[in-house]
């Protein structure tokens, strides 16, 4: 069972609980994890981005997305503020959609060693096409109830 909350623990190193430097591109950003304290219970983990920005790398215009990411933890769980700053990073970063998404997945798969993990990347249109983008890693453990990420199609304004 978790701690109670109190006196703040020591971060060991984490960017959680003090102050750290915006990180100026995805490479410099820094993904910290936790141990899992459920270690032996399987269960869905969602953080939802809704406000992703990058940049096209031909244009330089801004491109935004709406990220929903799931995970079964395995050992570790991602740290919140880590993943704030380094979605974050993107913001002056260029990069297509495709590759935005599924280098997101990645490095979060490589950080945390995640039982499963998909994400989704809604992109907003630009020159009237949307992208969506899907990516999944590992094997989701049987039994277990993924809700859908509950982001609709875009329908434009029909």
């Amino acid at each position: 069972m978790s701690k109670k909350p109190g006196k703040t623990p020591d971060s060991g190193g984490l960017q959680l609980g003090r102050a750290v430097q915006w990180p100026k591109t995805p490479d410099q950003a820094k993904l910290d994890r936790v141990p899992n304290p459920q270690n032996d219970t399987n269960y869905v983990v969602r953080f939802t981005a809704p406000e992703f920005t990058s940049l096209c790398p031909i244009t330089g215009q801004p491109d935004f997305a709406h990220l929903v990411i799931d995970y079964v933890p395995g050992p570790w769980l991602l740290e919140s503020k880590s993943l704030k700053l380094y979605v974050a990073s993107f913001r002056n970063h260029g990069a297509f959609h495709e590759d935005c998404t599924v280098a997101i997945g990645k490095r979060i798969s490589a950080e945390i060693k995640p039982k499963w993990l998909r994400i989704g990347g809604y992109w907003y249109p630009r020159g009237g096409i949307p992208i969506d983008v899907f990516w999944q890693t590992g094997k989701l453990p049987k039994g277990m109830w993924i809700p859908d990420q509950g982001v609709a199609a875009y329908r434009g304004r029909g």
